[in-house]
């Protein structure tokens, strides 16, 4: 999940998607200078990580966030950040006596 967050285009996508309800490819792709196959290889790449779904509504593919995957990341995140600031004020401590 890190690796497909860590593109700005998909990081852009994310933030759309975050707005509210699912979005076409053609909205997604509104306002930027990439194509629609570039915009749909970028979501499948989210999508593989579980970061985005997709659904058939008719005869286009809307995309929604999928949150979860990006709440766990952010609890797995705050645990290291926990154990690293541990260990920095111990470090600290000692560098300190």
């Amino acid at each position: 999940m890190f690796a497909a967050l860590g593109d700005a285009t998909r990081l852009s996508l994310v933030a759309k998607l975050s707005d509210g309800p699912p979005l076409s490819i053609s909205r997604l792709a509104q306002g930027s200078r990439l194509t629609r196959q570039a915009i749909t290889k970028h979501l499948r790449v989210l999508e593989g990580a579980g970061v985005a779904r997709s659904m058939r509504a008719g005869r286009e593919n809307l995309f929604a966030l999928r949150p979860e995957p990006l709440k766990e990341a952010q609890d797995y995140l705050e645990r290291v950040s926990g154990q690293w600031d541990r260990v920095l004020a111990r470090l600290k401590a000692h560098v300190e006596k």
